[in-house]
C-alpha cells in the first residue's frame, strides 16, 4: 500500500521516533507503515494525519489507476 507518511514526516522535519511517540506506536511500526508493509487501522491513520498536520486523502489516498498497477505490476 502506497502512502506519503515518510515524505510528509521528512518534510515536517520529524523523526520516526517523534511521530511514533505522538501517535502512540513503536518506531518499528511506523517504519513498516512507511514501507507499506503494515496496514494501519482507520484510527491510527487519523492519528498519523494529525501528527503530520495533513488530511487522510493527502497521506493515504491512492488513485485507482495506481492501485491497478500495483495489482498487475
Amino acid at each position: 500500500m502506497e502512502n506519503r507518511v515518510k515524505a510528509l514526516r521528512q518534510a515536517a522535519g520529524l523523526t520516526q521516533r517523534e511521530v511514533a511517540q505522538t501517535v502512540g506506536i513503536t518506531r518499528q511500526t511506523l517504519s513498516l507503515i512507511e514501507k507499506g508493509e503494515y496496514n494501519p487501522s482507520l484510527k491510527l491513520c487519523l492519528g498519523l494525519c494529525d501528527a503530520l498536520q495533513s488530511t487522510l486523502d493527502t497521506v493515504f489516498w491512492v488513485a485507482k489507476e495506481d492501485r491497478d498497477e500495483e495489482d498487475h505490476g
